[in-house]
């Protein structure tokens, strides 16, 4: 099974009213994949600061959590970054805002930043919460590329992790895969049977992956394919919003330049809106 393993979760420290909530979500989240915890507070040394954290850590520190924090002075998104390559951390942990506006969008916060240099996966969290809101529903992305084997596989094993009920993975299929004009009952026929031919080809190849996935991950589990026709990034996002997933599952983006900044694709447009919490795999 081709999946990611999360040894080593960090999660960048600030304190802000959500202090609270993100440290509980990143120690439950710990725990719950036996990995070790790296807290990054961007800032001098303090001591006063070191034990508020410790404190809030106490629940977690009773249940045998492995944990380091971490103090380094510097621009945010390069202490994060660099200190999450130096502790070799697989899963970072940021907050996000749910919406971004335009400026914020072209500019870009410092999740976004860090989101296409990481390279580790990512967690984003829109609503981190003291009290645990389980995992039920997780939608996964199940877009032909090499990728997604991976995505999709990672999936069941967070899934598992998190003893979620329902997993979906969403085939996106785009407008110029159909590619036939509409103008008559003839061509809407065609266009019918295009469409039909094309989800009866993504759903063999995802129920393929499905299969290669250990059954022990899968056993109490509820799996359901979906087919949307429809833009990347921006139809999954909707409806994962819709079905009202807890969490998102997407594969990391092939470009992160100038260029795609302008004219956004795949994982952009999920940035820019956030659905839910999105997990998007390195």
């Amino acid at each position: 099974m081709n999946k990611i393993n999360f040894h080593t979760i960090g999660i960048g420290v600030a304190f802000s009213p959500n202090l609270k909530a993100n440290i509980y979500e990143a120690a439950r989240l710990s725990l719950f994949f036996e990995s070790k915890l790296v807290l990054i507070h961007v800032g001098k040394t303090s001591s006063e600061k070191e034990q508020k954290l410790q404190d809030i850590l106490v629940p977690f520190i009773k249940q045998n959590l492995n944990y380091e924090i971490v103090f380094k002075t510097g621009e945010p998104v390069d202490v994060i970054l660099s200190t999450s390559e130096q502790k070799q951390v697989n899963l970072l942990i940021l907050g996000a805002l749910q919406k971004e506006n335009f400026m914020q969008y072209y500019l870009g916060t410092i999740a976004r930043k860090i989101t296409r240099q990481a390279k580790c996966s990512i967690l984003l969290l829109i609503n981190p919460s003291v009290e645990r809101v389980p995992c039920k529903h997780i939608v996964v992305n199940g877009l032909n590329d090499p990728k997604t084997k991976q995505t999709i596989s990672t999936a069941y094993y967070v899934s598992h992790k998190l003893q979620s009920k329902k997993i979906t993975i969403v085939e996106e299929i785009t407008k110029q895969e159909v590619s036939v004009s509409v103008d008559d009952d003839r061509s809407l026929r065609k266009s019918a049977i295009v469409k039909e031919r094309i989800k009866r080809r993504e759903d063999s190849r995802v129920k393929q992956i499905i299969s290669e996935v250990p059954q022990h991950f899968k056993t109490g589990l509820q799996t359901k394919t979906q087919s949307i026709f429809g833009k990347r990034g921006y139809s999954i996002g909707h409806y994962a919003q819709f079905v009202r997933a807890d969490l998102l599952i997407m594969n990391a983006p092939l470009k992160t330049g100038f260029w795609d900044r302008l004219f956004p694709h795949d994982i952009e447009y999920i940035l820019s809106e956030l659905p839910t919490d999105v997990l998007i795999i390195r």
